[in-house]
């Protein structure tokens, strides 16, 4: 096998407390859990052997267990050696890991599994430009837990690529943002973020470092209804994730939105710095 082939092959994956061979990466179709979205799962970026802010994803993997009633018996301890592990038998420099917990009638037959993939990054042109989304009216039921059940997150990320977009916006029955299908939103004005209320969205850490990095450099955070019309009355807005980093927002449906404010070019600089330098940890 050449180094090439080798240094992007994906041989090995994690499940309950074992390193095994992809190819036995499998999930029985007798499995109703898996089948009716009664699982949890976290993505984790993984950069030169650093695996970014590996204790926050564990944090809230078993906090979307928790959410959803499902029991299992991994500790976050073990899931971490686990990832670890994984991580330091993978012949390759960046890619991204899928933990994926899987709940049973009882909390002895709930599985933990984790698997290597390549992320998908946004083309270098739409951190400068500005990305598409559209609207998708949709709110999710548990918005803290990051459960399998995405089955309109889906539908609205399909048809997001359909109109050739980055991402769709799900929106209320208030008529408010409240985030991405796989991403946080906000708006900018000044040196002021608006972010919608915490309670109504998925916590995400990427979300999380950003505002850290955010106030710490004389930002200000503001929890905020933002309707789909309010948004033009801002500096801008952008959305987050772990492959997306900071991405602003060019167009929302037909709507056009401000090119990206020297305040925002600012904090995706400060952010992008923190993440080359920060060594995976807050």
């Amino acid at each position: 096998m050449s180094n090439k082939i080798l240094k992007t092959a994906f041989n090995l994956f994690y499940h309950n407390g074992k390193l095994l061979p992809i190819a036995e990466a499998v999930i029985p179709l007798s499995s109703i859990e898996y089948a009716y979205g009664f699982g949890v799962y976290e993505t984790i970026r993984v950069s030169n052997g650093v695996v970014y802010f590996l204790e926050d994803h564990m944090e809230r993997l078993i906090e979307s267990a928790k959410i959803i009633g499902l029991e299992h018996s991994f500790s976050q301890s073990a899931i971490e050696k686990g990832i670890n592990d994984l991580v330091a038998e993978t012949q390759s420099e960046s890619f991204n890991i899928k933990i994926l917990l899987i709940g049973a009638p009882t909390k002895e037959g709930a599985s933990l599994s984790a698997l290597c993939f390549n992320p998908l990054f946004p083309d270098k042109k739409l951190f400068k430009e500005g990305a598409s989304l559209i609207t998708y009216n949709h709110e999710r039921v548990f918005p803290h837990a990051k459960s399998l059940n995405m089955l309109q997150s889906y539908i609205a990320y399909k048809k997001a690529k359909e109109a050739g977009a980055y991402d769709a916006l799900l929106v209320n029955r208030n008529g408010f943002i409240t985030e991405g299908t796989r991403t946080n939103f906000f708006c900018i004005d000044g040196k002021i973020i608006y972010t919608p209320p915490e309670k109504d969205i998925l916590l995400g850490v990427t979300r999380k470092a950003l505002l850290k990095v955010a106030e710490a450099n004389g930002y200000e955070i503001v929890q905020k209804d933002i309707s789909l019309d309010g948004v033009k009355k801002y500096d801008g807005a952008f959305i987050s994730s772990t492959s997306t980093k900071i991405l602003p927002i060019k167009i929302i449906d037909a709507e056009i939105l401000p090119s990206p404010s020297e305040n925002l070019k600012n904090l995706m600089v400060l952010f992008f710095d923190f993440l080359k330098n920060c060594n995976g940890k807050f």
